[in-house]
């Protein structure tokens, strides 16, 4: 397998996921503002959407978007635990708050990743929206380790990623203590300091 990925975005969370699954892929950068491979090819070839991650299965089928790879990496590993058998509840809690986390706390930050986002509107993702993404996610940490309960899963790499944005955007998670105590927690796994 080959992972296409770019340091800092959402592609971190799958190569989090084949650390936790002990996986085996190919990790090749691609510039997103060019949209090449190190070697100069478009990565258009790859992905036509432009977007990362994509990963090119041994048979050269591509999976694209970052939930679904998540997805296929944990039932390629099933000992690993990251995302429970289809028919277990577990399974469909980890699925809620992966989705949450695509839906809810990554499309919010989004437009502060955009240098053409009105300030104005920057200013309003700051202090009004994810504000109240936060919100929820900290009250969910209130009550587990991890967003689906005891045990780490996608939905937990995937957070992890996208909440660490708030430090790069100068946001304050001061108000979020359980959440602050939950990226000390993921950023302290060995799947995490191995990309650092």
């Amino acid at each position: 397998m080959q992972l296409y990925h770019t340091p800092g975005t959402c592609s971190t969370a799958s190569r989090i996921v084949l650390q936790e699954a002990g996986i085996s892929a190919s990790s090749i950068p691609v510039n997103l503002r060019e949209k090449t491979l190190p070697d100069g090819t478009s990565y258009l070839q790859v992905n036509p959407k432009g977007q990362v991650p994509a990963l090119v299965l041994d048979d050269g089928d591509v999976l694209t978007e970052g939930a679904i790879i998540l997805q296929y990496l944990a039932d390629q590993a099933p000992e690993s635990d990251l995302l429970p058998p289809p028919g277990d509840l577990a399974r469909y809690r980890v699925l809620e708050w992966t989705n949450y986390v695509a839906t809810e706390l990554h499309k919010t930050f989004t437009p502060l990743m955009r240098p053409n986002t009105p300030p104005d509107f920057a200013e309003i993702t700051k202090t009004a929206l994810l504000p109240r993404v936060f919100g929820t996610l900290d009250r969910r940490l209130g009550l587990s380790d991890y967003l689906a309960g005891a045990t780490f899963s996608i939905a937990d790499a995937y957070a992890f990623v996208i909440l660490g944005w708030a430090k790069l955007q100068a946001i304050d998670l001061a108000a979020w203590p359980n959440i602050q105590a939950y990226l000390k927690r993921i950023e302290s796994r060995p799947s995490v300091q191995s990309l650092q």
